[in-house]
């Protein structure tokens, strides 16, 4: 197996935080898995850079078996918002959030990048749902509420409730 199918295999699921409506993986574990199957991986952090408003970027190198990837990221607050003049701790913790989303360009928790920290769900099969919807109002006589097109009848399954 390639570097990709074998790093997006591993479930990072139970290893992910919380924080806001966002999913983070904690680098030392993200590493950690790494080494277990690439023992001769590394990274290597550029210099920062810093912007004529005092925000700042991050960047990483990452070799896994002689491909190199980078990555970069902007020094945020909790909100994501850019932080003018970070301290080094702001941009050394940014750093490893870098690392962390730099191993996704690897496959490892790609799919937290992609807001797909919950597994897909089955596209909906519209007709079905019509037609049950439908077989209900032929029974209680009221027939006309599904004499809308087929799209109408969608838009409005889509916009109710679960």
């Amino acid at each position: 197996m390639n570097t990709w199918e074998t790093l997006s295999q591993i479930d990072c699921k139970p290893r992910t935080k919380k924080k806001g409506n966002l999913s983070y993986l904690s680098w030392t574990w993200a590493w950690a898995e790494v080494m277990n199957k690439y023992p001769t991986a590394n990274y290597e952090f550029e210099p920062p850079v810093f912007f004529s408003d005092s925000s700042c970027e991050v960047w990483v190198a990452v070799t896994i078996e002689e491909v190199t990837r980078k990555m970069w990221l902007p020094v945020m607050d909790n909100r994501n918002n850019s932080v003018l003049n970070p301290s080094s701790r702001q941009i050394g913790d940014c750093r490893m959030r870098c690392l962390t989303k730099c191993l996704a360009m690897f496959g490892l928790g790609h799919h937290i990048y992609a807001g797909e920290d919950i597994p897909d769900q089955a596209p909906v099969d519209h007709s079905k749902i019509i037609a049950q919807y439908q077989a209900c109002a032929d029974q209680d006589g009221r027939n006309a509420v599904w004499a809308n097109t087929t799209e109408d009848q969608k838009t409005a399954i889509n916009g109710a409730p679960q």
